[in-house]
């Protein structure tokens, strides 16, 4: 079997760093499978980017298309553009795509009117917000794709009622999880924290990106000034994305006890994640590592596509209600927040049952959902 991995954006590495040791150990092991890895380039930034690759152990893209830059129209009309011309250069017998991103719907599509099968990693989740580009992404990816692969029994739910067959959605579990679990022993401290004198749980983390809290420049300024009059005599640790970093510098938002600094490596990040008293985030990612670390995760949206990071995790929603934030924080730091749970399959054998899926022809055939254990693939 032939398959195309589509990778764009930082979230994705993450997820296709697991599936590409996964299908080399089957190789090993003599099964016929050969995998294409395609950058398309919606994250351009070294520091989104490059630095994953490296940290991951992920191999040199077979083709990066360059599709960085440009708005949404822009982007996507770019990635459908070439990599059209990358499948009919070479045709696979599947594509491959993860998460939410627009190079996960852009190259769906594609897929789909040249007739190539696609399978989309974390395929039915949903967070209702149509707001939220991710969401009109989620739903013109599973509206076509022949293979599901989900993370909770909510998800497989969501497919279900909108009318996928049962033969084709494989709960598997969460493969952000599987580079978590690999690279807990390998995380190292940011060259910053000594110089800066943190210590572990000593500190809240933030990350802020989405246009509804970091856009309006007022409201940026509220949010940061929340969190350091709650946090109180705790730092504040912010990596800038550096779309966020520009309204801050135009604006001069810096705060003095907020620690701003660059887009961290996966590494160093899951570092300060790991030793973080707690976050406080508009991310869904950081939800899911922060349930499976026990760490208190505050999350300033109105909705969740990943609602299991509540019910059983670490992680509880606020909305944009900035008076909500004291409160929260101030449970945590008086060591009163709920200490969560794991998910089912959230065990990091996430990606050996999605390549054991993928090597059963029967599979692809629609004959039926493959049998998988808790702990490795059956």
């Amino acid at each position: 079997m032939k398959i195309t991995i589509i990778a764009g954006a930082r979230p994705n590495f993450m997820k296709i760093a697991p599936i590409i040791k996964a299908i080399k150990k089957a190789q090993a092991a003599g099964k016929q499978m050969e995998y294409r890895l395609v950058h398309t380039g919606q994250h351009y930034d070294t520091k989104m980017s490059g630095t994953f690759f490296e940290q991951l152990g992920i191999p040199e893209p077979d083709i990066n298309l360059e599709c960085g830059g440009g708005t949404q129209a822009e982007q996507t009309a770019a990635i459908m553009l070439k990599f059209e011309k990358e499948l009919l250069a070479h045709r696979p017998d599947l594509v491959l795509v993860v998460g939410d991103v627009t190079s996960t719907m852009a190259c769906t599509i594609t897929a789909k009117k040249l007739c190539v099968d696609t399978a989309h990693v974390e395929a039915g989740i949903r967070s209702g917000d149509m707001t939220m580009p991710e969401e009109v992404n989620r739903i013109v990816t599973d509206s076509i794709c022949d293979l599901f692969f989900t993370t909770s029994e909510g998800a497989n739910t969501q497919l279900k009622n909108n009318g996928v067959d049962d033969k084709k959605i494989h709960f598997v579990g969460n493969t952000m999880i599987d580079t978590l679990l690999q690279n807990l022993d390998r995380i190292k401290k940011p060259d910053f924290w000594d110089t800066n004198q943190l210590k572990e749980d000593q500190y809240f983390l933030v990350t802020l990106h989405r246009p509804s809290n970091v856009d309006d420049p007022e409201k940026l300024a509220s949010i940061l000034s929340a969190i350091e009059e709650a946090s109180m005599d705790f730092p504040v640790v912010f990596p800038v994305h550096p779309r966020t970093r520009q309204i801050i510098d135009q604006f001069k938002l810096n705060k003095k006890k907020t620690l701003m600094i660059d887009p961290q490596g996966y590494l160093e990040f899951m570092f300060l994640v790991k030793n973080a008293k707690g976050i406080i985030t508009d991310s869904g990612g950081i939800t899911e590592e922060a349930t499976v670390l026990h760490i208190p995760c505050l999350t300033m949206r109105n909705s969740t596509e990943r609602p299991e990071t509540i019910t059983l995790g670490t992680n509880e929603l606020i909305g944009d209600d900035i008076h909500k934030l004291k409160p929260g924080i101030q449970k945590i730091i008086d060591g009163k927040w709920k200490k969560g749970t794991i998910p089912p399959f959230w065990d990091g054998n996430t990606s050996e049952r999605i390549v054991h899926i993928l090597g059963n022809v029967d599979a692809l055939k629609n004959a039926g959902p493959v049998k998988v254990k808790s702990d490795l693939s059956a």
